[in-house]
């Protein structure tokens, strides 16, 4: 592909991205209005993303082989219609179980989006470049959770979830079009389809899997249940705890994106120690965070989170590094199949399981035990992230 075309395509993936996570993430940004009006434990609350996360694991695999297959920009433009849709009928449902049906079939349209975006950049710029190319694509989870946040707990306390939910689906409206107008760049080789499984036999390939379901265990908790912990434990208004954790969440990760757009292509053979470093490093400040008053938490939680947040640049680029060119789609779906269904799926609703232990066995008040339970339940997020940096440093002996 010509190279004036690179930017363009670049800057509509990520924005595709963008709006993957915005529309993922806006279930967060209302957890507490969701609580109160269909009477909601923290366990129900969790199982939303958890069953959305295992439908998304499990759709990706035949999906990822799709990508490999056929048109990505069809692919991912169809995708777009269908998670857009799906949100905003989220927002007009009246119960519980409506809610998480129509969650689902966001999750089903949304597992085309990482297979084929990254398969689309792994032919689009060369191993060289690859770091900076996937740190500025995965640049899009912390603005669309910046933009989810900031837009959605706003609206939803002033006009109801409802509309907080019909307003994160208006731009795949916008989307589709420009998708289906870009060009596609050519696969860079022809290897026989019979290879598409060979990936599994490479050793960094599972530690990288496995690293991928402790990172986004420990991130979906942190995303799903920081406003809520805000809310409950240091007293913010739904609205306020959106803001701060979208812009600070938005400020960290662009930081975390802007260090692996700097070191991630100079250490081309050190990524995953590099990713593993930045765990280690995280684990520390999360654990200080829940232990402050509300400027020192949002403060180190949010320099935890742009540590983690420098792990999909790097490992992702390490993943195109280890695997051949015309199965990528393929690889990245079961890299998210065993990343979610062994560990992403379970975060939230593991989080949300143990805070209503921790509620039940203190013996206060409702809404003070719901307090002292999440803000309990959230210590296993420092120690997902040791978990994560163990992980990653045996990938990197593995190479």
């Amino acid at each position: 592909m010509r190279a004036k075309a690179v930017g363009p395509s670049l800057a509509v993936l990520f924005v595709v991205n963008v709006l993957n996570i915005y529309d993922r993430q806006v279930l967060s940004a209302v957890v507490e209005p969701l609580r109160h009006e269909f009477h909601l434990t923290d366990t129900q609350l969790g199982l939303l993303p958890t069953l959305f996360t295992v439908l998304y694991a499990i759709a990706g695999l035949p999906l990822g082989r799709a990508v490999d297959r056929g048109s990505r920009r069809r692919l991912l433009a169809s995708a777009i219609a269908v998670w857009g849709a799906l949100t905003a009928l989220g927002g007009m449902a009246a119960s519980y179980a409506m809610l998480l049906a129509t969650r689902l079939g966001v999750g089903i349209g949304e597992a085309v989006c990482a297979p084929a975006a990254t398969s689309w950049i792994g032919d689009l710029v060369p191993a060289t470049r690859r770091a900076r190319a996937m740190a500025g694509f995965m640049a899009a989870i912390p603005v669309g959770i910046m933009l989810s946040m900031a837009i959605s707990g706003p609206v939803a306390q002033t006009h109801g979830w409802r509309t907080a939910m019909m307003l994160a689906a208006a731009p795949a409206l916008l989307l589709v079009p420009v998708v289906l107008w870009l060009p596609e760049p050519p696969r860079a080789s022809a290897v026989e389809m019979t290879t598409s499984f060979g990936f599994l036999r490479v050793p960094a390939f599972w530690w990288i899997a496995a690293s991928g379901a402790i990172v986004n265990s420990a991130l979906y908790s942190f995303s799903y249940f920081l406003p809520a912990f805000l809310t409950r434990v240091h007293g913010l208004t739904v609205g306020q705890a959106g803001v701060w954790t979208g812009i600070g969440s938005g400020l960290a990760g662009l930081a975390g994106a802007a260090a692996v757009w700097i070191l991630g292509d100079r250490r081309e053979g050190s990524r995953l120690g590099l990713a593993a470093g930045a765990a280690f490093v995280a684990a520390p400040l999360m654990f200080a965070s829940l232990r402050l008053p509300v400027g020192g938490a949002i403060a180190f939680a949010m320099l935890a989170y742009g540590l983690l947040q420098t792990y999909y640049g790097l490992v992702y680029a390490a993943l195109h590094d280890v695997v051949a060119a015309p199965v990528r789609g393929t690889a990245m779906s079961a890299y998210l199949m065993v990343s979610y269904l062994c560990g992403a799926s379970f975060g939230p609703l593991l989080t949300g399981r143990l805070s209503d232990y921790f509620a039940r066995a203190s013996g206060l008040p409702a809404e003070v035990a719901k307090a002292v339970g999440l803000h309990q339940a959230m210590y296993v997020i420092p120690l997902m992230c040791v978990m994560l940096g163990i992980v990653l440093w045996a990938g990197q002996r593995s190479r």
